[in-house]
């Protein structure tokens, strides 16, 4: 159903992929949009170890929400910032790619963690949280994006 990576050669364990989406602050979630139209939108992610799906938040209406509701396949890619090896310009990236089925999450107390958890990635500020859940919260839909397949390249950028 999925293809094999053409640049196997450039292939990332799952280990390593499981890191850039732990670490990275955004990525660029992919869906079906209007008429068939491709939508792709910059979010942030919390990438959940226990149970290896991808969470984000947003508005309860909109674009996004609508083109969910009508198809539920969609694809996340994230990349880490990258190193230059010593004395050369190129940049090497890390990046991800997942296909998978996306929902609205509906309960409350896992929408509450997956808010925490997203806020965690950006400050531990309890405070700033709980202001947030308060002031906002009710205009919160999370999402869950559970992964069908996962793949991982090294690429420099020369």
């Amino acid at each position: 159903m999925f293809r094999k990576m053409r640049r196997f050669k450039q292939q990332v364990s799952d280990a390593e992929c499981v890191e850039v989406l732990k670490n990275a602050k955004r990525g660029v979630l992919s869906i079906i949009g209007e008429d068939g139209y491709p939508y792709g939108l910059p979010i942030n992610q919390w990438y959940c170890e226990e149970d290896g799906k991808l969470y984000f938040h947003g508005a309860k209406e909109g674009h996004k929400i609508d083109a969910i509701k009508a198809c539920d396949k969609a694809s996340f890619c994230a990349y880490n910032e990258g190193f230059r090896k010593e004395g050369d310009w190129a940049l090497n990236i890390t990046s991800v790619i997942i296909f998978g089925r996306i929902r609205l999450v509906e309960d409350e107390e896992t929408a509450l963690k997956i808010c925490s958890e997203l806020t965690k990635k950006f400050t531990d500020d309890q405070e700033y949280l709980k202001k947030e859940i308060e002031s906002s919260f009710s205009r919160v839909q999370c999402l869950v994006l559970e992964p069908e397949h996962m793949t991982g390249k090294l690429v420099n950028e020369s």
